[in-house]
């Protein structure tokens, strides 16, 4: 592995590339992106493809890549325009697998930059918009970076996970139950005064409102695969990938496990990373 640093507009990006380049077998790299997770979530992954070059990196503002530019939000526009950025340094067409946030700024990339992708698998991004009880969810949302907000990590991230693994749509019964208990999931229940968690602070609020261009993905030479974990079907990522993949006019391509399944154990999250490599590996070269 090596590690580069990228300087872009108002960030230094920082990225690994495990592997040859140019490749030693012509096929293109292929770029592991995610959102709010840095490169360390996509160490499984790698390990298990070692035939291909690998490029992994920390979106603007995440672990190492520091913003210089002012702000803190993380929008998928703005993100996009650092992966081009960084597919031109490395040489492009490329591959890109990308995870929940990491798949809304691959969708926005291919939209703007249709010739840097030859094809896009987007795990589970959150689209929230896209789906028929979004009112509630966003509400719900609210009440999530409310709680975060007024009584630190634990009870927001007791919230969101309340959320973020309800099956089924959301009726307004859901915003009724009373605030989820963190040590009930194994959370601190003591406030330590932090507010700048990429995901439970208004700084995730881009990716949530973001809508994907519809037209200019269907028009772009990329194969775009909207991807969907076969434990998280019902639960809010799972119904926004499907849902993404109507808007496209596809079915959602079935991989094992959950949101995170290609992770090991990272950020304490165990996957399935053997067969989710496999499944990854045959949706690429099935294109």
């Amino acid at each position: 592995m090596t590690t580069h640093t990228l300087q872009g507009d108002g960030v230094a990006l920082v990225y690994d590339v495990h592997g040859p380049l140019p490749t030693a077998d012509g096929r293109p790299p292929l770029v592991l992106i995610g959102q709010p997770m840095d490169a360390t979530g996509f160490r499984a992954l790698v390990a298990r493809m070692p035939e291909r070059t690998t490029i992994t990196y920390d979106p603007r503002g995440i672990g190492r890549s520091v913003r210089s530019d002012g702000r803190v939000e993380a929008d998928p526009r703005v993100q996009a325009e650092d992966v081009h950025r960084l597919v031109a340094e490395v040489g492009g067409p490329v591959d890109l697998f990308a995870s929940s946030g990491g798949a809304v700024t691959a969708l926005a990339l291919v939209a703007a930059h249709p010739g840097d992708v030859r094809t896009l698998v987007a795990h589970e991004p959150p689209l929230v918009r896209l789906l028929p009880d979004a009112d509630v969810v966003l509400r719900a949302m609210a009440a999530v970076r409310a709680a975060y907000r007024d009584r630190g990590f634990g009870a927001g991230m007791a919230a969101f996970m309340a959320l973020s693994n309800e099956p089924g749509e959301l009726g307004e019964e859901f915003l009724e139950r009373p605030a989820p208990d963190p040590a009930a999931f194994g959370l601190p229940t003591e406030d330590d005064g932090s507010r700048e968690d990429p995901l439970l602070s208004e700084r995730s609020q881009p990716i949530i409102d973001f809508v994907p261009d519809a037209e200019a993905l269907r028009a772009a030479p990329t194969r775009v695969v909207l991807a969907v974990g076969e434990e998280s079907r019902e639960v809010l990522t799972g119904r926004t990938a499907v849902a993404a993949a109507e808007l496209l006019g596809q079915q959602a391509a079935v991989f094992p496990s959950h949101h995170g399944g290609f992770m090991d154990g990272e950020h304490g999250w165990p996957g399935q990373p053997d067969a989710f490599a496999v499944r990854l590996r045959e949706v690429l070269d099935a294109g």
